[in-house]
Order: C-alpha cells, then sequence, then structure tokens
C-alpha cells in the first residue's frame, strides 16, 4: 500500500516527469515508496505519524527561503505554539537546519546555513535548473535550493524519519515542486542524464564503493551540469587515502577519506570535468553539536576531549572539502 503522505508526490512527479528525461523513474517510484516508508521495516514509523497528525493547523503570512532559519511566520496563540512545538519535538532527532516556524525555533544538530554559505562561491546559477540533492536529510539545503531559483528540487534520503520531518516544513511552507523522497541513490535508474544540479554533501565517506557513487552521480546529470560535492578529507597529495582501521569518530561506516587533491583526481577518474575545490574546512563544535531538538552525542564527544585536533580514536578530526566538477 502507498505510503499515505507521499500519494500526492506520486501523483504530481508522474505527471510533472511524463515526456522528460526522468520518465524511466516513475514506473519505480510507487514501490520505492512503499518499501521506504514500510512499517514493517521501520517501527517508529506510528509514532512519527501521530507527532505529524497532531500539528496544528496554521496559516503562514510569509514563508523564507533565503534566511539562515528557513521556515514561516504567521499568526499563532500560545495554545497552538505549544501544539506546533510538541508535535514538532515528537520528531527528535532534527540533525540538519536550522528552521523556524511561527516563531518555534528548530534547533538542529548542523549549522547547515553554514556549509550553503561556504559553497556559494562555488555554486553556478540555480535559476530555472532542475535540481538532485543525494542524501538530504530532513531537507534544508533543499529549501535553500528552491530559493535559489530552481525551478525543481528533488531530495532523496532513505530515512523516513527525515522524510516525515520534511513533510512537517512542507505542512505550512507549502511551496510546490520541491519533494523529499525515501530513496537511495543506487535505486535511481541509470543513466538518467536528467538533473541540472546534482548536490552529494556527507555521502561519499561512508559507500564502501565511492567510486561507484561517483558514477550514480555523474550519470544523473544532464549534459553540462554541475555536481557539488561535500565529503571528510584528511591533508596530503594526489595519493594520499586514509581508510580509518576501526571507527573513525565513533562513526562505524566511515570508509574512505582522501586527500582534496586526490578527491579531485577521482571525480577525473570517474568521467567528470574541471574539477574544482571550493572550501575546505575543519569542523567546529559550534557547527555540530547538541541541541534541544539533538539530545544524543554530538561532535564534541567523538573528539579527544584534551585535544580537538584529534578524533577520540586519535586520528585527524574531522575536516571536510567542498569541490565541484562538471558532466560531459
Amino acid at each position: 500500500m502507498l505510503p499515505p503522505e507521499l500519494v500526492t508526490d506520486l501523483e504530481e512527479l508522474t505527471a510533472r516527469w511524463s515526456d522528460t528525461p526522468l520518465t524511466a523513474w516513475i514506473p519505480l517510484l510507487a514501490e520505492q515508496f512503499e518499501r521506504g516508508l514500510s512499517t514493517d521495516r521501520f517501527g517508529d514509523l506510528p509514532r512519527w505519524r501521530k507527532a505529524i497528525a497532531s500539528l496544528p493547523n496554521l496559516e503562514a503570512d510569509s514563508v523564507y527561503l533565503n534566511a539562515s532559519r528557513v521556515g514561516c511566520s504567521g499568526p499563532i496563540d500560545e495554545a497552538h505554539r505549544a501544539q506546533l512545538e510538541g508535535a514538532l519535538r515528537g520528531l527528535h532527532p532534527w540533525r540538519k537546519g536550522p528552521f523556524d516556524l511561527f516563531g518555534v525555533h528548530i534547533d538542529t544538530e548542523w549549522r547547515s546555513d553554514w556549509k550553503w554559505d561556504r559553497l556559494l562561491p562555488g555554486l553556478d546559477s540555480l535559476a530555472g535548473k532542475r535540481v538532485l540533492d543525494v542524501g538530504c536529510g530532513s531537507g534544508y539545503h533543499c529549501w535553500r535550493m528552491l530559493g535559489a531559483g530552481a525551478s525543481e528540487v528533488i531530495g532523496i534520503d532513505p530515512t523516513p524519519l527525515f522524510i516525515l520531518q520534511f513533510k512537517a516544513i512542507q505542512r505550512y511552507l507549502r511551496q510546490p515542486n520541491i519533494h523529499v523522497l525515501p530513496v537511495a541513490m543506487e535505486q535511481l535508474p541509470r543513466p538518467l542524464r536528467a538533473f541540472d544540479t546534482v548536490f552529494s554533501m556527507g555521502v561519499l565517506y561512508h559507500r564502501r564503493s565511492p567510486f561507484d557513487h561517483l558514477q550514480e552521480l555523474r550519470d544523473a546529470l544532464a549534459p553540462g551540469g554541475q555536481l557539488v560535492l561535500e565529503t571528510l578529507v584528511v591533508d596530503g597529495d594526489a595519493n594520499t587515502v586514509f581508510v580509518p582501521p576501526k571507527r573513525y569518530a565513533r562513526m562505524g561506516n566511515v570508509w574512505f577519506l582522501p586527500s582534496a587533491e586526490a578527491l579531485c583526481g577521482w571525480l577525473e577518474k570517474a568521467g567528470l570535468k574541471n574539477p574544482k575545490v571550493i572550501d575546505v574546512n575543519v569542523t567546529s563544535i559550534k557547527e555540530q553539536r547538541s541541541t534541544q531538538w539533538m539530545t544524543f552525542h554530538s561532535l564534541e564527544q567523538f573528539l579527544d576531549p584534551n585535544d580537538h585536533s584529534r578524533s577520540i580514536e586519535g586520528h585527524p578530526a574531522p575536516m571536510r572539502a567542498l569541490v565541484t566538477a562538471q558532466a560531459g
């Protein structure tokens, strides 16, 4: 049975994608949606759906897509504000943001707006573009892409909580041509050659085969389209790649950390052109941290308490590079 949250998505995408390069994806959507939000696989779904159902009916006067805090404003009384905050807290943990709905500030684990500001100098104009955001989480950057003028933004993430967090935000922002779908990158048909811009931020180091991921990204791009990639890196030259022997910053699913120079070589080997490093940044405990909206351990607990330049395991602390490249 098609998840109720995604019935409208399927109808809208089927109509919009007919007779476009995305036509090949349409027959796969229903099964992907059903599997991606299956109560057999995700036991917390009923609880999250209950939180969504308890959201109050509110009308926004203004919507903010280009602000650090994506969100909206409008009239709200104290009772509805408490109801809204309680429902949103039922979707804990909130990792990517921040958001602000009717004065309820969702202080997420990540200051994703800082990352957005760092990538802007290397980003081609999104005006009128069709954009794919891979591993988008709750969709914070998807909203920023729409605010930057994209004509259509598709976020994909296999984590069902993030889909419902996006749905909670969209309930009030009510923007057309933006969707976050419970789909992994490897589930897309290949080659689509459909997106003018593809973002992959914080995904590559989780992939056992980074070249498979880079080629999947390449195959999603329209000719001449831009890839924006962010991943963990280490210092070094074109031949430097660090493979954590066990865990890295308490993460067990970190596989390959290249230098920024090596990463550019990977992009070229995967068939992408003109790789450019636009930023290299050591992640700070002000950018990624525990909050009242994400109460679990965060970066500070993943670093050596006596030396924040090292991870808890003694490896170099997390450093991230933003690079761009073009499809042929």
